[in-house]
């Protein structure tokens, strides 16, 4: 049935371009998939590379500070400049990564949930419910500062307070020779912050909230996450999970491992930055695919950044250039727009923007599970009869055609 008129999306979105394959999917995306049906406000900032590279990465912190105003943004996946990219792209300098330019300004929190397919089943046959995933999203490596040593020397770690009391230094390491020093840091702040939203997050999802640490080695560091985790479970939650049936459990990082390969699921796994940067990605793999993993960035402030759990496709992106058709898998970017919008919808109180987002959503499952997927997909799925499988653009035209007889 034909549109007699739009859907206005009220307020502004916060839109974030980015990089090579994901960035051609991006655009087909909103072509096919979002202008047809919605009337949109959105606000866009191009993180392409180059363009950052442009903006002495300005761009970067101006696409932040537009998601702290307006609420909801949405990004495309980016890369993260390397010493090979830099030749590459003939960049100025090796640009942090914008993912956490971003995480640090909005001082969020990540988390990744999988898109669940009936012809898709995980890895691991003990899960039978999604595992969620909430990613501490400030500090440690991710803003970390690092030292080669050339040689022989002491290696000391240093505070200065700035009362004017003495320093507090302590030795890392006597070197004897050529090494590595890294030094990281968090703050309370930023703990508490995460401890929060992760107890919000499994509140609001239904789900168990599990946390690992090495808090038996790093008897300060990681001893302050598990403190300050506990405190805020204690004073502010452990009364609303118990009333739902819920549980806080915390052990070492190590234990939560093992016990995650023998769960059935339904449970928010909260991790340290590193910790949930590896494990959201093996457990997307284990899933199915990364492009099977939605993602979200959920801020204290209130503000909510929505994006492709993956990578930008590279070597994809190379054959696109060549003119060849690629069987990319665009389910992450989809559901990045879906969520974006739902969120959008819920701030604005805009019921039928949130259900055209679920009928998205619908639609593209709806399509792999009738036996159209990319390649990534067919290798896996438990259909008697596999199709061959269809590149990127028939993929979210067959998404397209089966939005619009919902419509």
């Amino acid at each position: 049935m034909a549109l007699k008129g739009k859907i206005k999306v009220k307020n502004t979105i916060v839109e974030m371009d980015g990089d090579e394959m994901t960035r051609v999917m991006w655009a087909m995306v909103k072509e096919k998939l979002l202008f047809p049906y919605l009337d949109l406000q959105l606000e866009a900032y191009d993180l392409h590379l180059q363009n950052r590279d442009k903006t002495d990465d300005g761009v970067t912190v101006e696409a932040a500070n537009a998601v702290l105003k307006h609420g909801v943004g949405v990004k495309c996946a980016t890369i993260t400049a390397t010493a090979d990219r830099i030749k590459e792209y003939n960049l100025k300098q090796e640009w942090k990564s914008p993912n956490a330019t971003i995480r640090g300004i909005l001082d969020g929190t990540v988390f990744r949930s999988p898109i669940l397919i009936r012809i898709i089943a995980p890895a691991n046959r003990n899960w039978k419910k999604p595992i969620h995933i909430g990613r501490h999203a400030y500090g440690d490596i991710y803003k970390n500062q690092e030292i080669r040593v050339t040689g022989p020397g002491r290696a000391e770690i240093i505070f200065t307070p700035s009362d004017g009391t003495h320093p507090v230094r302590k030795t890392i390491q006597e070197f004897e020779g050529p090494g590595i020093l890294q030094g990281i840091h968090s703050t309370d702040a930023s703990i508490r912050s995460f401890a929060k939203a992760c107890f919000a997050y499994g509140y609001d999802q239904n789900v168990d909230v599990w946390f690992g640490a090495k808090d038996t080695i790093s008897k300060t560091y990681d001893s302050t996450f598990r403190d300050i985790f506990q405190s805020e479970f204690e004073k502010n939650w452990k009364g609303k999970f118990s009333s739902a049936g819920l549980k806080y459990f915390f052990t070492l990082i190590d234990d939560i491992v093992a016990r995650i390969m023998k769960t059935e699921g339904g449970i928010l796994w909260a991790c340290k930055n590193y910790d949930g940067d590896v494990m959201s990605d093996m457990l997307a793999s284990a899933y199915g695919s990364l492009a099977l993993m939605t993602s979200v960035l959920v801020s204290p402030r209130g503000c909510y950044m929505y994006e492709a759990a993956h990578g930008t496709v590279q070597q994809h992106y190379y054959k696109y250039l060549k003119g060849e058709k690629t069987s990319t898998n665009p389910m992450a970017i989809i559901f990045a727009w879906t969520g974006c919008l739902k969120k959008r919808g819920e701030l604005d109180n805009t019921p039928e923007v949130i259900n055209f987002a679920r009928k998205i959503e619908r639609s593209a499952i709806e399509t792999i599970e009738s036996g159209t997927m990319t390649g990534d997909l067919i290798k896996i799925a438990t259909l008697q009869k596999k199709e061959k499988p269809v590149n990127v653009d028939e993929f979210i035209e067959a998404v397209n055609e089966r939005v619009a007889s919902k419509l």
